[in-house]
């Protein structure tokens, strides 16, 4: 067997999934913060919230990474002087970075302490289908 096809096929599971928490949570935060009045509301979606997060999200997250390295490693650690690669890489960073600021929002939901807007949410909401498009057109075009 291929591992290096097994290696990039689950590293394309484990960033798709990542993906959906990284869009799906923070919609839940737009709704989450419209409900400041309804403790029942707030309630479901602080098990959501923390559902999503440590049972999709995180393990994806740190699968992506693995697998991300294991590719790595299998095409050589010199491929790292590639433009394209180091790009991809401050990329992947950056949705690591957004992915733990989601953590932080996750925490002041579950204790009551949220101070963004659900217009705001509804915005950074943007951010991972942003650097999502420009991973993808870096490692298929892989400019020089």
């Amino acid at each position: 067997m291929n591992t290096y096809l097994l290696f990039k096929s689950i590293h394309l599971i484990a960033v798709i999934s990542w993906m959906a928490g990284l869009l799906y949570l923070p919609r839940i935060f737009v709704y989450h913060a419209e409900t400041k009045d309804n403790k029942i509301q707030n309630d479901i979606f602080k098990t959501m919230e923390k559902r999503l997060y440590f049972y999709i999200m995180n393990p994806a997250m740190i699968l992506s990474w693995i697998f991300g390295m294991l590719l790595l490693h299998s095409i050589g650690l010199n491929s790292l002087t590639e433009f394209w690669l180091l790009t991809k890489l401050i990329l992947v960073i950056s949705l690591t970075l957004y992915h733990l600021f989601l953590f932080v929002c996750l925490k002041r939901f579950s204790e009551n302490q949220n101070n963004y807007s659900a217009k705001f949410f509804r915005f950074i909401n943007e951010v991972p289908t942003i650097l999502l498009i420009a991973i993808i057109f870096i490692v298929v075009f892989k400019p020089i």
